[in-house]
């Protein structure tokens, strides 16, 4: 029996593909390290733990592949995985990349030129997520206790995306190993927007107060060791804030259009569906 194996199954972007594959008619077994018991197609899977591979790959011929969260070389951790899923015959293979290359995260470009590589190997770069906005992001933790953005941005714009269009991208790909598809995508929504664009938009469809705060890079990098990230990922992260700055990020694309049919969600929908996360 074939299906999609779903790593990440249970997180902001996998537990969307998981969803709309089934609703789609498509076995997509969810794979995370704490599995569902109450799912029946949920699977044990740890990137650090190879003996769950198999068990997680076996009976699939498509997946979605999440690399390993808040590490600036996952390579390590991902390859052998990649060796393993071309032994078991998979056709189709997505990544969750990112538009936004970490400095000196050299490996995050080798991987996906890896997967790109492989039999219907895909990789989606995605801007970034407006899920940042809702917690327990620590973007929208501050913004909850203090009704402010700190960020070393400035005005520079990034092309955010909503984690839901990316996850019906990912299922636009995987629901037929046979469909035409390139080896990459740059997943985006509909425009580039800056920080204190986010915030006058959150005031204005909530009326929430919501200001921004200018802050350096070295404060943005501390901020983030606070909020529990190891040290050398938060220094990376608020390091792609320059890049913002600089207008390097500022980048669209009409890949959701092309891939599911419909545009993606602007910032605007995704406050007006998530109000509730600043007015309680």
């Amino acid at each position: 029996m074939s299906g999609v194996l779903v790593t990440g199954g249970t997180g902001r972007t996998g537990r969307t593909v998981v969803q709309v594959l089934r609703a789609a008619g498509v076995r997509a077994r969810a794979a995370s390290r704490n599995p569902a018991a109450a799912d029946p197609d949920a699977i044990r899977f740890d990137w650090n733990d190879p003996a769950t591979h198999g068990p997680a790959l076996d009976g699939t011929d498509r997946v979605f592949l999440l690399p390993p969260v808040e590490s600036v070389d996952p390579l390590p951790l991902v390859e052998p995985f990649l060796r393993r899923a071309q032994r078991a015959g998979v056709q189709r293979l997505v990544m969750l990349g990112s538009a936004i290359v970490l400095p000196n995260a050299p490996s995050a470009v080798e991987m996906a030129a890896r997967v790109r590589a492989q039999p219907g190997g895909v990789v989606l770069r995605a801007s970034g997520f407006m899920q940042n906005f809702l917690r327990p992001h620590p973007l929208a933790e501050h913004i909850h206790r203090h009704g402010e953005i700190r960020t070393a941005a400035g005005d520079g714009r990034l092309g955010w995306v909503d984690a839901r269009d990316i996850a019906a991208s990912a299922a636009a790909l995987l629901a037929d190993p046979g469909v035409d598809a390139r080896s990459d995508y740059l997943i985006t929504g509909p425009h580039g927007m800056s920080y204190p664009q986010a915030a006058r938009i959150i005031t204005a469809q909530t009326g929430r107060r919501v200001r921004v705060e200018r802050i350096a890079e070295e404060e943005q990098a501390a901020a983030y060791r606070a909020s529990g990230m190891p040290t050398e990922f938060a220094a990376a992260l608020a390091a792609v804030e320059r890049g913002i700055k600089e207008g390097r990020e500022d980048r669209v694309s009409t890949a959701v259009l092309e891939l599911t049919g419909r545009p993606p969600r602007a910032f605007a929908e995704f406050v007006s569906d998530h109000a509730y996360e600043w007015t309680r």
